[in-house]
């Protein structure tokens, strides 16, 4: 792996970029990349944002979010990848990815997730709370203070990925960046409405049908909300809708392990993973070709559905051991 001074070094070479992060978003994949977008900016590196989904309008209020486009339009000399554990998170920029590394474009990879697979040229992966984290210590190597826009970002990253400060993993680290971040302007309260507390009619409606037909299996060890494709639709909502949904089984006992189990479409189901930490939720999700962190993870499954569950509930059992 390399060192945050030698990425510094290889993005401060560059004299254009493109910032890639993983299909269907999160706030530390925005705020990871549009921190360091910004930073790059600041640097003079031309630079765009790109992801292969349509980024939720909860993120408007972050500098940068509206001007990520679905596909490059920069012919860059560096592709950097953020929040992305490989390739195929990309989505189907991930394609795009690898023709332009077959090029000979110089390829970076800022990252924390366990699984992720060192798959560029320079890689920074070191297992934090957030991403964000990660960036925030590139963007000071590289000698660019943090103005409001870059602590924004970074704030967003923090405070999504480490769940407000409360997941295991939250350590120092997460708490002195996210210091900097509040020193150089970023509105916590601002950010913390926007990611966890502000709602539509139709979401909190959709939420509570899900949560009234929450399935508990393994001796309600482990606990499975269902949002089908046209609960959806019926409520005239997005997929980024059922982001959060994943987190509330984890407050009930003596639940160990929680999944989203979200249809895409007639036979395919994208499942989010929680664990309270006595289960290693990126091995289950690694089973079926996904994966993540210890306590959060995800993948896809194809097939009926109570064929899935029966498949998902096999696998988490094995992981619970004597538990």
């Amino acid at each position: 792996m390399n060192t945050i001074e030698e990425i510094a070094g290889v993005l401060k070479r560059l004299k254009s970029a493109v910032i890639f992060t993983h299909t269907r978003p999160d706030g530390d994949a925005i705020g990871s990349a549009l921190a360091l977008s910004r930073a790059l900016f600041l640097l003079g590196i031309e630079n765009e944002v790109a992801d292969d989904s349509e980024i939720p309008e909860k993120f408007a209020y972050l500098a940068g979010a509206r001007a990520i486009k679905r596909a490059p339009s920069l012919d860059a000399e560096g592709y950097i990848c953020v929040d992305a554990s490989d390739e195929n998170r990309l989505g189907e920029l991930g394609g795009v990815f690898r023709k332009g590394a077959k090029r000979g474009k110089t390829t970076v990879n800022i990252d924390h997730h366990v699984s992720n697979t060192r798959f560029c040229q320079y890689n920074f992966v070191r297992e934090r709370s957030s991403n964000a984290e990660n960036v925030a210590e590139v963007i000071a190597a590289l000698g660019v203070p943090f103005d409001g826009e870059i602590a924004a970002a970074l704030m967003t990253g923090i405070v999504t990925d480490s769940g407000g400060f409360s997941h295991s993993d939250v350590k120092g680290d997460t708490f002195r960046a996210a210091a900097l971040a509040a020193d150089a302007g970023a509105d916590v309260n601002l950010i913390t409405y926007q990611m966890f507390r502000r709602q539509s009619k139709a979401r909190a409606q959709m939420y509570a049908r899900v949560i009234k037909d929450l399935r508990f299996l393994l001796d309600d060890r482990l606990a499975v909300a269902y949002v089908p494709e046209e609960l959806l639709t019926g409520f005239g909502l997005k997929q980024d809708a059922t982001e959060g949904i994943v987190d509330f089984a984890l407050t009930i006992d003596p639940v160990e392990v929680s999944v989203c189990l979200m249809e895409v479409k007639e036979g395919q189901y994208k499942a989010s993973f929680r664990s309270k930490g006595k289960v290693n939720v990126n091995e289950v999700a690694g089973i079926f070709g996904g994966g993540g962190h210890v306590l959060a993870s995800g993948c896809m499954f194809f097939g009926e559905l109570e064929g899935v569950l029966d498949k998902l509930s096999y696998a988490v059992w094995q992981h619970l051991g004597d538990l």
